[in-house]
């Protein structure tokens, strides 16, 4: 399948980073670090989730190990935040539409120099090659919305320059090069594994006959409420992981949160990776479904505030986060060598301007200072490039930007 045609994204006036090398020297100021745990959580701005009544634990937590008050999402929706923690990168694609799942023919946007946007339903081809990223604008109106005010795509003065250097490779081939293991986890992954889902609800996905699989029930693969999602699982979209080549590098290295080789059996089995990229379904890490009953319910109206929350989806959140963070405290990772535990969310759910794409971030280290509240400039690049200045990884792509900081003081 060919991807679809270049759409111009114009930068409105603002400050506009440096374009980097594909990949740059090793970044420093971070300690060398034995186990990193992200936490995504989504669609939840900065505001919403501080201050929030529903959200008791992460109020507290947030005060009691360090976090960055200051620290922004990089464009929209989903996936292309996803892209950006673990490839320093949107490669391209500025949407959440699903793989082409192993059409080497496929044309990958960087190498085209094609921008896949929300209103061009077209399958990703796999990442791979150099090439062009999308420019991330200061003020966005051509994704979702059209005309002003716009979304303030990272902080309303800051945007990114398409980099013409971009490499299509994730932090998961950098650790494989040094000898480092990784995984990604996704909760209410089939454990068939994630080759070819789109969406999946534990055992059942959509690439299931539910009317045959369940004959007599009514239901349809319409029925699906997507507890998983791909455009949650960004290592997918890469060829490198797609062709699995190397099992290190492949769908063996994705599993849900249960059952053997799971993230509770890996935790407590003391099996975790070096780099564990950990992600709840999408009732437990606040984006919400449309069809999955109250508890799960989107929020009523999103507008960068706590009003119009739903404030069961907060909570189930909330106590999501919880369990992960025990479970980690728990287990022999956390009392051995260098270990952090980030938690961020994604983006802030296409608020429309003057709203900004400030979220939240924790960094909750089993060593140093603890209670930092972190004022610098950080986004989702400074993550990457903090997370591979611990492993002794080379910066990738725009994690290179000289406008991008490594985040000492939270690590420190």
């Amino acid at each position: 399948m060919k991807h679809c045609a270049a759409v111009l994204c114009l930068l409105a006036t603002g400050a506009i980073s440096s374009v980097s090398a594909q990949q740059g020297p090793v970044p420093t100021g971070i300690p060398a670090l034995d186990h990193v745990f992200v936490i995504m959580m989504e669609n939840h701005a900065y505001k919403q989730v501080l201050g929030n009544p529903n959200m008791p634990f992460i109020n507290q937590y947030a005060n009691n190990v360090n976090s960055a008050r200051n620290y922004f999402a990089v464009g929209h929706p989903s996936l292309t935040n996803y892209l950006e923690i673990t490839g320093g990168s949107n490669f391209g694609i500025r949407d959440d539409n699903s793989p082409d799942w192993h059409d080497l023919a496929c044309t990958s946007n960087i190498a085209g120099k094609t921008v896949s946007l929300e209103v061009t339903p077209t399958a990703i081809c796999p990442i791979s090659g150099t090439g062009q990223d999308a420019a991330t604008p200061v003020i966005d109106t051509t994704n979702e919305t059209s005309g002003p005010p716009g979304v303030i795509d990272v902080d309303g003065k800051v945007g990114y320059k398409a980099n013409p250097k971009t490499v299509g490779e994730s932090i998961a081939d950098q650790l494989v090069d040094a000898g480092l293991d990784w995984k990604s986890y996704q909760e209410s992954l089939t454990p068939a594994g994630a080759d070819g889902v789109d969406l999946a609800d534990g055992l059942i996905t959509n690439l299931v006959d539910i009317p045959s699989t369940l004959p007599g029930d009514g239901l349809t693969n319409k029925s699906l409420i997507g507890l998983y999602a791909v455009k949650h699982n960004p290592f997918a979209y890469f060829e490198s992981i797609q062709e699995g080549l190397n099992p290190e590098l492949s769908f063996q290295r994705m599993a849900g949160f249960e059952g053997t080789g799971g993230f509770f059996y890996d935790l407590a089995n003391n099996r975790v990776p070096a780099y564990s990229f950990v992600v709840p379904n999408q009732c437990h890490d606040q984006h919400g479904r449309g069809n999955a009953g109250p508890e799960c319910a989107y929020d009523p109206n999103d507008n960068g505030t706590l009003t119009g929350l739903n404030p069961a989806l907060m909570y189930e959140g909330d106590i999501t986060i919880q369990t992960l963070v025990t479970a980690i405290h728990r287990s022999l990772a956390w009392s051995l060598g260098k270990t952090a535990i980030v938690i961020v969310w994604d983006e802030n759910d296409y608020s429309i301007s003057p709203t900004t794409n400030q979220v939240l971030l924790t960094v909750d280290t089993n060593y140093g200072t603890k209670g930092v509240q972190s004022k610098n400039f950080y986004t989702h690049f400074s993550l990457l490039k903090s997370i591979e200045a611990g492993f002794g990884l080379p910066c990738l792509n725009h994690a290179c930007d000289s406008t991008t900081s490594v985040m000492s003081d939270l690590f420190k």
